[in-house]
């Protein structure tokens, strides 16, 4: 007799359809996207708000009642809103330069703009120092003249200047790359000078990224710690800043009153751009 033939038995497989696989990616994506965002930000800043205002505003109103504190709060404010716009005016001429203009060491002057990106902020610090301490010849030549830099409000600015150089320029210059120089070029054919040529075109297409190349050079110097502690000299009511006043906080064993300075500095930074972005809203919508 010959053997049972052996029937074989497909698997039933289930297969998803093009459209639902490519749902599934992307929620996988933006699922991966929000769990990395949360992790990253939201639980830290979640953290620091509920250790600071756990029990109300105690811990905030304790750290203001530090000699220096309401002072340091408002050093940083103003040398961060000095510091912004001065960058938002120098930062999209250097734009502009690198962009509208070809000339020899174009690309040397790139990859000095973006230097700050790698160079440690303590490195910044001390080469602050070493070029403009009482020791060097032109901290010591600044000092015959009555000027000091180190250990003054002076030292601070040149500090966030330098830490935050790049924002403004990387936030303009791809706008500018994308805009039709023929505008530019039609514009001055007709007779318009080129500061006119700049406002009347340039700048209603820049403005946005300005405006955002402005505020996250602001929140940059917000925060800034490593280059400022060592050129400031850190004297309540003179030059102490408001994150070198959260470090000495944070070494009292305060950690409640360091949160809740922490917190108010980011309360101020995430208004103000929520303020900014509104109004940009409203002006593209004019």
């Amino acid at each position: 007799m010959s053997s049972a033939a052996q029937v074989s038995v497909p698997r039933s497989r289930t297969r998803l359809s093009p459209r639902s696989a490519a749902r599934l990616r992307r929620m996988t994506l933006r699922g991966a996207a929000i769990v990395y965002l949360g992790g990253m930000v939201a639980v830290p800043v979640a953290a620091v708000v509920t250790k600071g205002f756990g029990e109300g505003l105690t811990g905030l109103r304790t750290a203001l009642d530090v000699p220096g504190a309401v002072a340091a709060i408002r050093l940083t404010l103003i040398t961060s809103t000095l510091a912004a716009l001065i960058s938002s005016v120098m930062g999209t001429m250097l734009a502009y330069v690198l962009v509208r203009y070809s000339f020899r060491g174009r690309r040397a002057l790139s990859a000095i703009v973006d230097l700050p990106l790698a160079i440690p902020t303590l490195v910044t610090g001390v080469m602050l120092v070493a070029l403009y301490g009482p020791n060097s010849p032109i901290g010591g030549f600044l000092d015959t003249l009555g000027i000091q830099v180190i250990f003054t409000p002076i030292a601070i600015m040149l500090a966030l200047l330098v830490v935050s150089l790049p924002l403004v320029v990387r936030s303009v210059q791809p706008v500018l790359q994308e805009l039709d120089a023929a505008e530019e070029e039609a514009a001055a054919t007709l007779g318009a000078s080129a500061w006119t040529t700049f406002y009347r075109i340039v700048l209603p297409a820049i403005r946005p990224a300005i405006a955002g190349g402005t505020l996250l050079t602001f929140a940059r110097c917000l925060g800034e710690f490593g280059s400022v502690v060592l050129v400031a000299g850190n004297i309540p009511n003179k030059t102490l800043t408001a994150p070198v006043f959260i470090f000495q906080l944070a070494n009292q064993f305060r950690p409640v009153e360091a949160a809740a300075v922490a917190t108010l500095l980011f309360t101020l930074s995430f208004v103000l751009v929520l303020v900014t972005g509104r109004l940009l809203h409203r002006k593209e919508e004019d």
